[in-house]
């Protein structure tokens, strides 16, 4: 079984540069795409019409162009819940649930905590009623997890931590979240394959960032930790261009 998430900074844009494309040849069973920046009505129509998908999508309702997130399958799941039941969240949209015999499957977008931490407190919330929220589907089933975080978990995970204390996406607020809610049970499942720094999945579009490589790892596949040996590989697609990150790919064994 394969998945695919990426956050694709607006799906529209992505569309015309080669999206159909590289769905068609990574052949996935799941794609897991962030900050669309569209509702599904003015989605480009190639979006609708992939053969042997189906498409769910989730998108904002706090303004136009914003966040967003789009899950296809090629099975249909049991059931698709959107968003949390929390109406501060869920009018941004930033997460579904899609529900198999097997697994719950979450594909999220976490809010950016800011370029001056206004909104940290907002992310706080989110990233407390989310790890709620996984824990009582979890009673249920195991869950598989896939999105854009905005966090890079320790110093290994972002170009040059020295310099971004207490920035965005590497407070100590979103780090120590980020290890609590792997304590409860969670992998991240890159980590289970590569331990060096240096792999990053987002690149500002500034300072030629990406041929730097001063990069963050703020795209996570996780999973919980009954799953574990079902894992097979956790990789990133880093030559897939377009957006400002780069696509993650999970490989799990007999689940579908």
């Amino acid at each position: 079984m394969k998945l695919i998430s990426w956050n694709v900074n607006g799906i529209n844009a992505r569309a015309e540069g080669g999206l159909i494309d590289f769905i068609r040849e990574e052949n996935a069973d799941f794609y897991l795409f962030q900050e669309i920046r569209t509702k599904k009505k003015n989605a480009n129509s190639r979006l609708l019409e992939i053969d042997g998908y189906h498409d769910y999508w989730v998108s904002s309702e706090k303004k136009m162009g914003y966040s967003g997130v789009t899950t296809y399958c090629k099975k249909e799941p049991l059931s698709l819940q959107k968003g949390m039941g929390i109406e501060q969240f869920d009018r941004e949209g930033r997460l579904m649930t899609l529900e198999f015999e097997r697994f719950f499957l979450i594909n999220v977008y976490f809010p950016n905590a800011g370029t001056e931490l206004e909104r940290l407190e907002f992310k706080t919330w989110f990233n407390k009623e989310f790890l709620n929220f996984c824990e009582k589907l979890r009673k249920d089933k195991p869950l598989l997890i896939g999105g854009d975080f905005n966090v890079a978990h320790t110093e290994k995970d972002l170009a040059e931590p020295e310099k971004n204390q207490q920035n965005a996406g590497f407070t100590i607020e979103e780090t120590e979240w980020f290890s609590r809610f792997l304590r409860k049970g969670y992998i991240d499942t890159f980590r289970e394959f590569e331990q060096e720094g240096g792999k990053y999945t987002y690149w500002s579009y500034q300072f030629n960032s990406r041929e730097k490589n001063l990069g963050w790892r703020i795209d996570y596949f996780i999973i919980s930790d009954e799953l574990k040996d079902k894992i097979e590989d956790s990789y990133r697609l880093e030559d897939i261009k377009g957006s400002d990150h780069c696509p993650i790919c999970l490989k799990m064994k007999n689940l579908l």
